[in-house]
């Protein structure tokens, strides 16, 4: 069965946005959220430190990594201080990611190719810690090849230009361009699980495009949050995970 992890990372923003030098005592409370999540069906909680601690701070990850009753994984950029957080804290799974200053979000994937000795070093101490290590990589068969050399145990393939072709063609399976797009992902998905990795996905999925891509072979795991966040502002944040599952239970019956 698919799972389903939600990224919070943008109920820390909301916060933030009056309470970033105080965020114990702001809210919504990205650790409330994670509770609702959970209640909501959540197979995992997902949030990104970032270098600048733009929304989540070390005092969630710290709490999160205490409370947090399923799965927590840590998105992160390589680097020796949050190498060093991961292994202290010990989530679940942490999955490396680029990470960029002006970015709003993480855009594109992990170049594994570019840093092969730089990242190998860095599974080996986040595996001797414990950890699952993911990549998230574009969907392209020499970063797929580069992780599977590397170590990593996970790639989480970047559904980004998938998403952005859906939007352009209304959803239309028909149009070759999102034809493409998704045999991209799919083709991608085979040769993860061809080199003994598991297959995950996510960036920019949404009530509307998500469901050809939970239904892909061999996919294991999605990592969804703004538009879980978004909807949650509507319907509540429980509901909103609960209705995002059923999607995922449905997709995967078909």
């Amino acid at each position: 069965m698919i799972q389903l992890g939600v990224n919070i990372d943008h109920v820390a923003t909301v916060r933030n946005a009056r309470y970033r030098g105080h965020p114990a005592l702001g809210e919504p409370d990205p650790v409330r959220a994670a509770h609702e999540a959970e209640l909501g069906g959540a197979d995992g909680i997902t949030v990104h430190l970032r270098e600048d601690r733009r929304h989540i701070h070390d005092r969630d990850v710290r709490l999160l990594s205490e409370l947090v009753h399923v799965k927590l994984n840590l998105e992160m950029a390589a680097t020796d201080e949050m190498v060093d957080i991961a292994c202290e804290l010990r989530p679940a799974t942490a999955m490396l990611v680029p990470e960029g200053r002006e970015e709003v979000t993480t855009e594109g994937g992990l170049d594994v190719c570019a840093q092969r000795d730089r990242l190998a070093s860095v599974v080996t101490k986040l595996k001797n810690a414990g950890l699952i290590v993911s990549a998230f990589i574009d969907a392209e068969p020499r970063q797929i090849e580069a992780a599977a050399a590397v170590g990593f145990d996970v790639c989480e393939v970047h559904t980004g230009p998938y998403a952005e072709s859906f939007a352009r063609c209304g959803g239309d399976m028909r149009r070759k361009e999102l034809a493409d797009a998704l045999g991209n992902i799919a083709n991608a998905g085979a040769l993860i699980g061809e080199a003994s990795m598991r297959f995950n996905a996510g960036h920019a999925l949404n009530y509307h495009n998500v469901h050809s891509i939970a239904a892909l072979e061999g996919i294991e795991e999605l990592h969804i949050g703004h538009a879980i966040v978004s909807r949650a502002v509507y319907i509540g944040l429980r509901s909103a995970v609960a209705e995002m599952k059923s999607i995922l239970r449905d997709s995967c019956a078909q």
